[in-house]
């Protein structure tokens, strides 16, 4: 991929991310940004309110982005990621924000993050994906993860969690009474979804809409 390269060039990456910044800010307007339409219901759910998110596995400001209709409307948040390419995207153009580079989990531990590339969606800690995706080059790197407490202190309105195979583990971290968003959007597999269902259910939220691997639950009131 192309765009690797400007990370070689510490001068030429600083030269992008200040484009990029201006692109998002003046250029980005689309009805959708999501991969599968998650914003359109998304927003439709907080219609004029203006919030806070928290976004787990962020990955792009733009590109599959469920919290970029959000922010364009005024919404402000938290954005996590294990990925230092994607914190610095956010950073460009989302400067109100709290961007944080960090590999969340259930416990904090030192473990293996695998990485496809600088700019891919499918970097994680589940070494399940560089075999289903055939990373070519892949990257090893030892980290150390943290809890969601360790970097959310407020409660927020919106919650996402897209962490390519993890995303049970951190949602089974989040105390949920502590944290009471009104939305939840979550990655959800075969492999995850009773676990992921059980613990919404228990915790007083309910399934309003699926989007391809995207389940969107809301808290009942």
């Amino acid at each position: 991929m192309k765009k690797n390269y400007l990370i070689k060039s510490k001068l030429l990456f600083k030269i992008y991310l200040i484009y990029f910044g201006f692109k998002y800010r003046f250029f980005s307007r689309k009805k959708s940004y999501s991969q599968f339409g998650e914003d359109l219901v998304i927003n439709n759910f907080f219609g004029q309110h203006i919030g806070k998110y928290v976004d787990v596995g962020c990955y792009h400001p733009i590109k599959y982005s469920n919290t970029t209709l959000l922010h364009k409307k005024g919404w402000q948040g938290i954005n996590i990621d294990l990925n230092e390419t994607s914190i610095d995207l956010f950073n460009s153009c989302r400067k109100n924000d709290l961007n944080i580079h960090a590999c969340l989990s259930d416990r904090r531990e030192r473990v293996t993050v695998f990485l496809d590339s600088n700019f891919s969606a499918l970097n994680s800690m589940n070494s399940k994906n560089s075999k289903i995706f055939k990373f070519i080059n892949i990257k090893k790197i030892k980290v150390e993860t943290q809890i969601f407490s360790d970097l959310v202190k407020e409660n927020f309105d919106f919650l996402n969690i897209d962490c390519e195979g993890n995303d049970h583990k951190i949602l089974k971290s989040i105390d949920l009474t502590k944290y009471t968003p009104s939305l939840i959007n979550i990655e959800v597999s075969d492999e995850n979804k009773e676990v992921i269902y059980n613990y919404l259910t228990s915790n007083n939220y309910k399934l309003l809409k699926i989007k391809s691997l995207s389940h969107i639950f809301k808290k009942n009131e």
